[in-house]
């Protein structure tokens, strides 16, 4: 289980064209551009001053253990997979209560090429990496996070050219298990407790063979088992793959309008371990679409968990739950398939939460560098309208190819900010002149939530964490220290794995929940939180989907600013139970077992 400093118990139309130098011969390793930044402090509201200069985040990276770097096997022929990943995942697959670190690796690409062949060369070992946390607190609460690579000992062997990772207890044992997408067949990774996983992919029932990106462990059916949504991108393959030009006649890449979309995929799960591939049966695999990005949030308030799908150039899908095993698409009558223009966009990143503390979970896209992202608010009933603009999004993030995207209060003001992190798919010419061979990279941005109305891009003032220019893929937000403060691991494609811990430094108040199924051990996701304070009522989910190809720490971490006190935590159960805690602890972590809390009128 993940313990705090404390911890209280109750028992597009067309996809963007990426174009290399024509010559192979000029290709170098990739520059990274670096952009000074400044910082932030207090205003009255909680967020930082600008004019401090102090650094909001501190990249360990290289410090604490991370010793990573993305191979994506490329070597000319320009394929299509080798701009997408990696994704990366924060959780606690030890139960010593920090968070550890799963991340995707890639292999050399072409049927007749070995690794001499590649472009850029590997820095590690050809396979998924798994990094166990031993983070120590001193006597003085002085925090070390410091990271070992225990892939070997761990008996996981990911070899495939991986693109996402999800995470979920599909078993309920209390051990979070690990479900690897791929371009060819996945995995699932059964944590056995001790420390070690086994590949139960052939028995579990959820194999499959093709270019998958995204995947969420949802429990669709209110059940109590997690079952298991697999996005699906388009038919890849060597003797498939065609090879595009630009007007100049030099090479490109095809987008997925060239390639034939894949259904996705819906595992059920049985209760013994095995799922039962549900597909067809409820309607998801109808339409076939590139997907990309998931969330599964009940947007319609009626109980169950629905399930918003981000796909490249294709109208979005929101997959309402019907209740009896089906699903119906209903995007393009709620508002939210396509923007205010009523056009496709080329969805990436993806994340949902209640930005405008209306009680409902309101979704944000992103997209790549000819459109914006996008913003939409939900009305309560499941119905959208894009505010895109209205929140001040949209100028700032054109110009940018946005992948993983989350909502973060960095600050703990209560008010949710947006991190966002970017690296093209189509060349960008400024760089082309600079004569760099990777033109790809771009910096990532955060956004301030400015009095819950609008968003500001302090990108240039925020520090290391929107310093670097590289090709970024994968996001995940977690507090890798424990400190109550959010941190930032960043996946980069062809690149390092960056981890930013939170410097931000301010006084604000925070609250910490974990919560847990009836065996108090069994992380509890597709819930929701309302956490009542004098005058203030914040509605949190557990968190592990969402951004792109990534998984989260799935506690609730609330900004509480200056409130110091809270009156009580009501959570809604995934089956429609309702319970309240009314002694919980202001800045620390505290455990909510369900069975413990005292019982409401529910669904």
């Amino acid at each position: 289980m993940i313990y705090g400093p404390g911890i209280c118990c109750f028992s597009r139309q067309n996809m963007p064209v990426l174009v290399f130098k024509h010559r192979l011969s000029m290709i170098l390793l990739m520059l990274a551009v670096l952009v000074g930044c400044g910082d932030s402090g207090q205003e009255l509201g909680g967020n930082p001053d600008l004019s401090a200069h102090v650094d909001l985040f501190e990249d360990v990276s290289e410090s604490s253990g991370l010793d990573f770097t993305h191979f994506n096997g490329m070597h000319g022929s320009m394929y299509l997979i080798e701009i997408m990943g990696s994704g990366a995942a924060l959780f606690d697959y030890d139960n010593d209560g920090d968070l550890d670190v799963y991340v995707n690796q890639g292999h050399m690409l072409g049927a007749d090429t070995g690794v001499s062949d590649a472009i850029f060369q590997p820095k590690n070992e050809l396979r998924d990496h798994l990094f166990r946390n031993d983070l120590v607190i001193d006597e003085n609460g002085n925090r070390t996070v410091q990271f070992t690579d225990v892939t070997e000992e761990s008996g996981i062997n990911a070899t495939g050219y991986g693109m996402g990772v999800a995470i979920g207890d599909y078993d309920s044992d209390g051990w979070q298990d690990i479900y690897v997408t791929n371009w060819g067949s996945n995995q699932l990774y059964k944590n056995n407790g001790d420390g070690t996983f086994t590949d139960v992919t052939d028995t579990s029932g959820t194999d499959t063979n093709e270019l998958s990106s995204s995947a969420s462990f949802v429990d669709v059916n209110r059940d109590g088992h997690l079952d298991l949504y697999v996005c699906n991108y388009v038919v890849f393959g060597y003797d498939t793959h065609r090879q595009c030009y630009i007007d100049t006649g030099a090479a490109s890449y095809c987008g997925p309008e060239s390639e034939t979309p894949v259904p996705d995929r819906l595992f059920i799960n049985n209760g013994d371990g095995t799922f039962a591939d549900k597909s067809a049966e409820s309607q998801i695999a109808r339409i076939a679409t590139p997907s990309l990005g998931i969330v599964g949030r009940d947007f319609t308030g009626d109980g169950w968990v629905d399930l918003y799908i981000a796909n490249d150039s294709k109208g979005n899908n929101l997959w309402v739950n019907q209740q009896d095993g089906t699903f119906v698409d209903e995007a393009v009558l709620r508002g939210c398939a396509f923007n205010m223009d009523g056009n496709p966009e080329g969805s990436m990143g993806i994340d949902a939460a209640d930005i405008d503390g209306d009680g409902d979970d309101d979704l944000v896209l992103g997209h790549w560098n000819d459109e914006t992202n996008t913003l939409y608010e939900n009305d309560g009933s499941g119905n959208f309208v894009d505010s895109t603009s209205q929140f001040k999004l949209g100028v700032p993030s054109r110009g940018s190819t946005a992948f993983g995207m989350l909502w973060v209060d960095f600050d703990n003001d209560t008010l949710l900010d947006l991190y966002v992190v970017n690296g093209a798919v189509n060349i960008l010419e400024h760089l082309l002149r600079e004569n760099e061979t990777y033109p790809l990279h771009q910096r990532n941005q955060l956004f301030r939530n400015i009095d819950g109305s609008a968003f500001e891009d302090i990108s240039d003032e925020s520090g290391s964490v929107c310093k670097p220019s590289e090709v970024s893929r994968g996001l995940c937000i977690g507090d890798v220290d424990n400190d109550g403060t959010p941190d930032i691991l960043v996946a980069n494609n062809s690149g390092p794995l960056r981890l930013y811990l939170n410097r931000s430094g301010d006084d604000n108040h925070w609250l910490g929940l974990a919560l847990t199924t009836d065996n108090s051990k069994t992380i509890a996701l597709d819930c929701r939180a309302e956490i009542i304070t004098e005058g203030k009522t914040f509605w949190r989910s557990p968190r592990a989907d969402g951004s792109y190809c990534s998984s989260n720490d799935p506690r609730i971490l609330v900004g509480l600013g200056g409130i110091s006190d809270v009156q009580k935590v009501i959570v809604h159960w995934p089956d429609g139970a309702i319970e309240e805690w009314s002694e919980v602890q202001v800045d620390q972590y505290n455990e909510l077992h369900r069975g413990t809390g005292r019982e409401l009128d529910g669904a």
